[in-house]
């Protein structure tokens, strides 16, 4: 059951003092590639799971990173936990159709 949202900024420190973006459609990459459902914000990235799901998937995107030699990487996280469920329109639906 999707019970979690998950909203992560990563922030990999470039090796070579390059462009950040790269890296981080790197790390959407990460996120596309674990078949989760996910929305792209303009500083952050929120995807949906169980918390399992999600803790595993940071973990796969600070890999990514380290890939990339990236020498370090800030991962600023939040979480919003709802036994019943949860998904990312209950949020901002009201706002899409505002769109």
């Amino acid at each position: 059951m999707i019970d979690t949202l998950m909203s992560i900024q990563i922030i990999p420190q470039t090796p070579h003092g390059e462009d950040v973006i790269p890296f981080v459609d790197e790390a959407i990459k990460v996120i596309d590639e674990s078949g989760l459902n996910y929305r792209v914000g303009p500083l952050e990235t929120t995807i949906e799971g169980d918390m399992s799901s999600l803790l595993i998937l940071i973990q796969k995107m600070n890999e990514r990173m380290v890939e990339l030699e990236s020498p370090s990487i800030i991962s600023q996280v939040k979480f919003y936990h709802v036994t019943e469920g949860i998904s990312i329109e209950t949020l901002t639906g009201k706002y899409d159709e505002m769109a």
